[in-house]
């Protein structure tokens, strides 16, 4: 884990290529999945990727990518519009079929550390969360609701329900429905269950089934004549024109509409070769990998005079397979604004004026 920290070599330097999904504008950075070591030592798991830089292209167009919020959101901002409520409570039901003022609706999310948090218990890295109950050891902090339903109890308290970022396995289309609760695992599944007709939301429909729920679980019923709102993301799906990187996660704007192949350039993770079984990718770097370890263990035990004889000799190892990277980078001339430019320009044009 310490190569990537230390140096980025250019033989890790990768492409990271996916399939984003129809309505789906949000995903984590890849984990390994959990390995296992001869002896039964758990490995967890490990982002693939380091992080991603330029170019990025989406079905072979260059498209902006942003790191920073303030600047992307500036240009594709979420907005929640007032709207007249979408339901009304009856005084007898906890229960209710409630349609989006929009739809396609932007989906919830879980980030990445609630799926390494995820995979702890269930043994697995999968992304999103599709399961036929609702998830109860995923953290508050990771779950980024895309709607809400807003109503008032009996007692005037506000009752919340949203969606969790997890998904009905019977279902994919479906979004699981929960009560936002306090850190770190407050939040609650809905009383009465999950499948296609209960506790959902169809993103592509807009058409949800909500149980008002407390904190303990219980059904609350809803007053009569008490107005049940309704808030979701809303944007015309098409072709992604722009991403941003932020907390290891891809957003996209505009939302997709059908599949699109994506591609971003990053760093691996040598994550992988920390199973024994695995052998180094690049022999080169042996020695520098063996007496990276060595250094370990001797600063484990203790023994700094040996620590510091092989000091001199690790750095000689780190220096020569960097000159190999080196080499490399800097094969390329630097680009001017007098320099010879080839192919994309300017995003193709976007956002460019007419002549």
């Amino acid at each position: 884990m310490d190569v990537s920290a230390r140096v980025q070599f250019f033989d890790l330097k990768s492409q990271y290529c996916f399939q984003c999904v129809p309505g789906v504008d949000q995903y984590n950075m890849p984990l390994y999945t959990v390995q296992t070591q001869p002896g039964g030592q758990v490995i967890g798991p490990y982002p693939v990727y380091q992080g991603f830089e330029t170019p990025v292209y989406v079905n072979g167009i260059q498209v902006p990518f942003y790191t920073q919020k303030s600047e992307f959101w500036n240009l594709w901002p979420n907005s929640v519009q007032a709207l007249a409520p979408a339901a009304i409570g009856d005084g007898i039901n906890s229960n209710y079929t409630i349609n989006l003022p929009f739809s396609p609706a932007l989906p919830g999310h879980v980030d990445m550390a609630g799926i390494i948090a995820n995979s702890y218990s269930s043994g697995n890295v999968q992304d999103p969360p599709i399961t036929p109950v609702f998830l109860t050891d995923i953290p508050t902090t990771s779950v980024y609701a895309g709607v809400y339903f807003t109503t008032t109890d009996g007692n005037g308290n506000q009752v919340i329900v949203s969606d969790s970022g997890q998904f009905l396995q019977s279902n994919v289309g479906y979004g699981l429905l929960m009560a936002p609760g306090p850190a770190p695992l407050g939040n609650v599944g809905l009383s009465g269950g999950y499948s296609v007709t209960l506790n959902t939301v169809n993103y592509a429909t807009g058409v949800a089934n909500v149980t008002f729920t407390a904190s303990d679980g219980a059904p609350i019923v809803i007053p009569a004549n008490t107005p049940i709102n309704a808030q979701c993301y809303f944007y015309e799906q098409g072709i992604p024109r722009a991403l941003l990187f932020y907390n290891n996660v891809i957003t996209m704007r505009p939302p997709p509409n059908i599949p699109y192949r994506v591609e971003l350039a990053g760093y691996l993770t040598p994550a992988a070769f920390l199973n024994s079984g695995a052998a180094i990718s690049f022999g080169y770097m042996a020695e520098y990998i063996a007496r990276g370890a060595a250094r370990k263990i001797l600063a484990d035990t203790g023994d700094m005079e040996q620590f510091m004889f092989y000091e001199p000799l690790f750095k000689e190892q780190e220096t020569l397979v960097w000159k190999r990277s080196q080499r490399q980078f800097t094969s390329t001339r630097t680009g001017t604004i007098f320099s010879e430019t080839q192919g994309q320009t300017n995003y193709n044009n976007i956002g460019a004026g007419t002549n």
